[in-house]
């Protein structure tokens, strides 16, 4: 009896072990600068794309744009075809990794499907950060430093 119990409790640690590395995490831009990312660990962000923070590189294939909680903003660098629907303003989830110096290198990016719709985890890290409510255009006011 005792060995059939440990023989199912490594059995079950083996799957959590295993599970673990398949998980990938959702943190809104204000959640990944509040818990220091090691740079090696995949994970998925996701808010509101900055208004004017669209960079196409000269190259055509790197993007750089910032995703916004209204709080917090994270540098995002994707390399690639973006989706149609991906715009300033709206709702998008990025996966992908943060670099050395805190830029968020994104391996895929999902935008919203329709003009109704935002995806679950960013409409809840929005009203989260209190400064969005549903139905209310989509603006954030960078911080500015004190001069």
């Amino acid at each position: 009896m005792i060995g059939a119990m440990a023989l199912l409790g490594s059995a079950v640690g083996l799957v959590l072990f295993a599970v673990r590395d398949t998980l990938v995490y959702f943190y809104s831009p204000t959640e990944v600068a509040q818990k220091h990312l090691p740079p090696d660990r995949n994970f998925r962000i996701g808010g509101l794309v900055e208004e004017g923070s669209l960079v196409r590189h000269p190259d055509g294939t790197n993007i750089d744009f910032a995703v916004t909680d209204l709080q917090t903003r994270i540098m995002v660098r994707y390399t690639g075809l973006l989706p149609d629907l991906f715009r300033e303003g709206k709702g998008v989830v990025a996966e992908g990794k943060l670099d050395s110096d805190g830029k968020f290198i994104a391996s895929s990016v999902l935008a919203k499907h329709d003009e109704n719709y935002m995806p679950p985890e960013v409409a809840d890290a929005l009203k989260k950060s209190g400064q969005w409510v549903e139905g209310e255009p989509t603006h954030y006011d960078p911080p500015r430093e004190k001069e």
